[in-house]
């Protein structure tokens, strides 16, 4: 069902947010640049956060869904989530290489999502994977296998489910958490490390 332009408004602005942090498809990387967001502040009158739900494309799916997600929000402690604006299960393009990424700019503080291939195979590249990126995926996927020049892991519907709510949201919800609450400014620079720390370390009942 389409929304009615009064339903979409909040949509039609398009300002610059800076990335303060992202899970990349496949490597961990530490990065902040600049990125378009298209998304109005949201007024006083809105219940947040604002979740949104595009369809993937043919080869991948969202394994969670907006009950799961605020089922997790649910459990946190609310000055860890009572200021994000949108939660956003987005459409992928070729040029994303972000599984998710959290947003801040002009009023907005969103975290989005990315889907998942259907295949459940995550290609880790053509070397070895790293220790690092092992425990990352640990518990939710396979040892990794090489098939030609590739390297990959594979998941279950369920344990792709898993990892999308106990590492991945939980990580951008993490970024928001350092961005907001954390004062240390060495802290806040190794970004990336203190949202796996807080994914790792953050326990929840899904």
């Amino acid at each position: 069902m389409r929304q009615s332009r009064k339903q979409t408004a909040w949509k039609k602005s398009r300002t610059f947010g800076d990335v303060k942090g992202g899970r990349r498809w496949p490597k961990l990387k530490d990065n902040i640049v600049k990125r378009r967001h298209s998304l109005l502040k949201p007024s006083e009158f809105d219940e947040l956060p604002i979740y949104m739900v595009e369809n993937p494309s043919k080869d991948f799916y969202f394994p969670i869904t907006i009950d799961d997600i605020k089922n997790v929000l649910a459990q946190l402690p609310p000055e860890h989530v009572e200021g994000l604006t949108h939660i956003w299960l987005r459409k992928t393009n070729k040029k994303e290489k972000y599984q998710g990424v959290y947003t801040v700019g002009s009023g907005v503080r969103l975290i989005t999502l990315y889907p998942f291939p259907k295949s459940n195979q995550l290609i880790l590249g053509k070397e070895r994977p790293t220790h690092k990126l092992l425990t990352w995926y640990k518990g939710y996927a396979s040892e990794p296998q090489k098939e030609k020049d590739n390297w990959y892991i594979e998941f279950t519907e369920e344990s792709a489910r898993r990892y999308y709510l106990e590492r991945l949201l939980l990580h951008e919800i993490g970024h928001y958490v350092n961005e907001t609450l954390v004062r240390n400014k060495a802290a806040r620079y190794k970004s990336e490390n203190s949202a796996d720390n807080y994914a790792f370390n953050m326990k929840i009942d899904i």
